[in-house]
C-alpha cells in the first residue's frame, strides 16, 4: 500500500476556522480522489457564546462528534485530504447552510434570505442552535444578526471555501472527487429503526441521490469485513454538505459516515474508552482500502 506524508498548510485568511492536512505538497496534484470532512467535532467555545449560554461545559459538549477528527486523523498519511471544525457545533453548525436561522432565537429581525422554514430549524438545530442534542435551550437571552453574521463569516464560509478548494483540487486530477463526511451518532439513536440490535454505522447517500452506488456499496462492505453491522440512510441519510456537494452527474461523489459513539466513547464523562484506537486502527484500514481502489468508472 502506498503512504503519503500529510503536509499540514493554512493558505487562506481564515484557516484558524478549521485545521486542513492534504496528503501532497502545497501545489502537488492530490494522490487521491479522496477528500474526508469533520464538520462537528470541533471544540472551541468562544468566550461570547459561554457568557450568552444557560449551560455549563459538559452539558454544551453533548452535540459534538466527540474525537472524530482524531479517529479519522491518519487520513492524509494514506493519501485523504481531511478538514477538520475548529468551532464546535453549538457555535455554528458547519453541516447546515450559512443563513439556516430561527427567528425566535434573535432579538432583531433576519434578512428575507435567512432559511428560517426547515425541519432542522423548527427542531432547533439549524445553523446556529438553539439546543443541545438532548433537548437543553442553550441560550439566556436572544442574540443579534449581527453575531450570527459574524460567527457565519468567521467560520462557516471559510471551511466551505476550504472543502470546496478541495474537492476542485481532486477532481481536476482525477477527473472526480470522493468527500466522506465523518460524522458520530449516540448509542441510543443506533438503536432506533426497530432494530434488534445496534448498528455501529450509518452510512447516509442521500437514498442514492448523492454518490454512486458501488461507493457506498464498498464501504459497507469493507465495514461488515471489519465485523460492523451497518445501516443505509436510517436514521441519518445525510445532511447539507452530502446534499450539497454530492453531485454524482458531475462527478462529485459526497457520502455522510456516522459511526455509533458507544464503540469508542464514554458518552457520560465524553472521553474516549478502550476502544477507541481499535476502531481507528480499523478506519484506517478502510481508508487504505478506499485509497488503493479501483475508481475508474466514477469518471463516466
Amino acid at each position: 500500500m502506498n503512504a503519503w506524508e500529510p503536509i499540514a498548510v493554512e493558505d487562506t485568511p481564515a484557516a484558524g476556522a478549521f485545521g486542513l492536512r492534504r496528503a501532497a505538497a502545497d501545489g502537488q496534484a492530490p494522490p487521491t480522489p479522496l477528500v474526508f470532512a469533520s464538520p462537528h467535532s470541533g471544540r472551541d467555545y468562544p468566550d461570547d457564546m459561554m457568557a450568552a449560554t444557560t449551560l455549563d461545559a459538559q452539558a454544551i459538549r453533548r452535540s459534538e462528534d466527540a474525537f472524530v477528527d482524531d479517529l479519522v486523523a491518519g487520513g492524509p498519511g494514506l493519501g485523504a485530504a481531511t478538514l477538520t471544525a475548529r468551532f464546535a457545533r453549538a457555535y455554528i453548525d458547519l453541516n447546515r447552510e450559512a443563513f439556516e436561522l430561527d427567528p425566535g432565537m434573535f432579538e432583531d429581525e433576519l434578512p428575507e434570505f435567512a432559511r428560517a422554514r426547515t425541519a432542522r430549524v423548527a427542531a432547533g438545530l439549524g445553523a446556529i442552535a438553539r439546543v443541545v442534542s438532548e433537548g437543553q435551550e442553550i441560550y439566556a437571552r436572544k442574540l443579534t444578526f449581527s453575531e450570527a453574521r459574524a460567527r457565519i463569516e468567521g467560520a462557516h464560509r471559510p471551511y466551505h471555501a476550504a472543502l470546496e478548494r478541495l474537492i476542485g483540487e481532486a477532481h481536476r486530477a482525477h477527473g472526480f472527487a470522493i468527500l466522506i463526511d465523518w460524522h458520530s451518532m449516540p448509542a441510543a439513536a443506533a438503536r432506533s429503526g426497530g432494530r434488534d440490535r445496534p448498528c455501529d454505522f450509518v452510512l447516509g447517500d442521500r437514498f442514492g441521490a448523492a454518490c454512486a452506488g458501488l461507493l457506498t456499496a464498498r464501504v459497507e462492505r469493507e465495514l461488515e469485513a471489519l465485523g460492523y453491522r451497518v445501516a443505509r440512510n436510517t436514521p441519518y441519510a445525510g445532511g447539507y454538505t452530502t446534499e450539497h456537494y454530492g453531485r454524482p452527474g458531475r462527478r462529485t461523489h459526497a457520502l455522510q459516515i456516522e459511526i455509533n459513539r458507544g464503540l469508542y466513547l464514554d458518552e457520560a464523562t465524553l472521553t474516549p474508552t478502550a476502544g477507541f484506537e481499535r476502531l481507528k486502527g480499523h478506519l484506517e484500514r478502510l481508508t487504505g482500502a478506499l485509497a488503493a481502489a479501483d475508481w475508474s468508472s466514477l469518471r463516466a
